[in-house]
């Protein structure tokens, strides 16, 4: 470390006020802190805390990992499990070209042939991701000023996650540079943006292209085989999800490439409450939301839509619920802040997710557009709580 911080050291007078290379001073600085700690204050007020915002996003990448290993090796498992029923002359991607030269093999039953064929959808993705975004955020720092906030690796982690394996990289590409710019930088940059922006981007490309990031074909990673995803059965049928509970909680289905293992987005949950990043309090109320109105609709019953039978158990563990629940309802920026305000904000997300899923046939999903729907009246929420702690106090200090 002590080559690189010499290097640093070496090369910050170009980038300096009066450098040659001064209009690039913030590309120089988030190099910087990627392989060193923030420089101490210099002027009050000092924080002693030994936290700081780049240690904060750290531990929630490390949250996803279990999502991310999951995410590559089900792609790759529900691909193999293809092949092992089509035939191998169905691998005509370039992925399965890499893995037939490497002599991996497509064999559904091979932990590491399913990791390693997986990994080859997913990297791609994400590179395209964090290149292309944070592009988008080296070149506003630089038009105004800013130092690059490190907030976008846990957004481009994210958005990575939500992806069907089968979306094209131009499409990626455009879909980050949409949330990038206008779910963020439009409303001022980090810490202003009213909504989720790894969310607006995946709203942008579903509207946009819903051929390439819905319907049956975009989850298996496969060209030309078309595999639905057990919400959109059951949306479609009473012939039910076609897989098991187990398996849905396992992660062990198609879907979008990180979404799919509840398992590992409680470990992820875990580790966001231990450390304090995560409220518990939004996780808890979307939980109860959605246990609340599907229940309901139990109650209630159809003879003709068999989603009003779906039971909690299973809201939690289809689609990206339990996802959604873990790192996009608890976005800090786009949430509700107040503490009650955290469970009437949460408890509507899960209200939302189960109507949009069970009243409207044509979109199975709804934690996207509940969660975007809720951090639009975030704001309203937190308002209302904050009013009436106001008129409270007055009434009982006010004579």
């Amino acid at each position: 470390m002590k080559v690189i911080r010499h290097l640093f050291d070496r090369v910050e007078k170009h980038f300096q006020k009066g450098g040659k290379l001064e209009s690039l001073y913030y590309l120089y600085e988030v190099f910087e802190s990627f392989f060193f700690v923030s420089k101490k204050t210099k002027s009050a007020p000092h924080v002693r805390d030994g936290i700081d915002l780049k240690r904060v996003m750290i531990t929630v990448v490390i949250a996803t990992l279990p999502a991310v290993f999951m995410a590559m090796y089900n792609t790759g498992l529900q691909a193999n499990r293809v092949l092992a029923q089509a035939g191998l002359e169905a691998a005509t991607t370039w992925q399965a070209h890499v893995i037939a030269r490497l002599g991996i093999g497509f064999d559904p039953h091979s932990f590491w042939a399913a990791l390693a064929h997986g990994a080859l959808y997913f990297l791609p993705v994400y590179i395209v991701t964090f290149l292309v975004g944070i592009a988008w955020e080296v070149l506003f720092a630089c038009v105004r000023k800013h130092e690059i906030n490190e907030g976008f690796f846990v957004t481009s982690m994210l958005f990575a996650l939500i992806m069907p394996p089968n979306i094209p990289l131009w499409q990626v590409a455009l879909g980050i540079s949409f949330g990038v710019v206008l779910g963020k930088e439009v409303f001022g940059g980090v810490g202003m943006n009213i909504l989720n922006p790894a969310l607006v981007g995946r709203a942008f490309l579903f509207f946009a292209y819903p051929a390439q990031v819905s319907g049956d074909r975009v989850w298996v990673a496969i060209d030309a085989m078309s595999k639905a995803t057990p919400l959109a059965r059951l949306a479609e049928s009473s012939m039910g999800a076609g897989v098991s509970w187990i398996d849905s909680f396992l992660g062990l289905i198609p879907g979008s490439m990180g979404e799919t293992s509840t398992l590992a987005c409680l470990i992820g949950a875990a580790i966001l409450i231990i450390t304090g990043l995560g409220s518990w309090r939004i996780m808890l109320s979307v939980f109860a939301g959605m246990v609340a109105t599907s229940l309901l609709f139990n109650v209630i019953g159809s003879d003709t839509n068999p989603m009003f039978q779906l039971s909690p158990l299973w809201h939690l563990t289809l689609g990206g619920f339990a996802f959604g629940t873990v790192f996009m309802a608890t976005d800090p920026v786009s949430a509700a802040i107040t503490r009650k305000g955290k469970y009437y904000y949460g408890f509507l997300i899960g209200f939302l997710v189960v109507m949009i899923r069970v009243v409207n046939p044509a979109f199975p999903e709804g934690m996207m557009l509940a969660i975007l729907f809720s951090n639009v009246f975030a704001p309203i929420i937190d308002r209302m709580v904050i009013n009436a702690n106001i008129k409270r106090r007055l009434a009982k200090h006010v004579q």
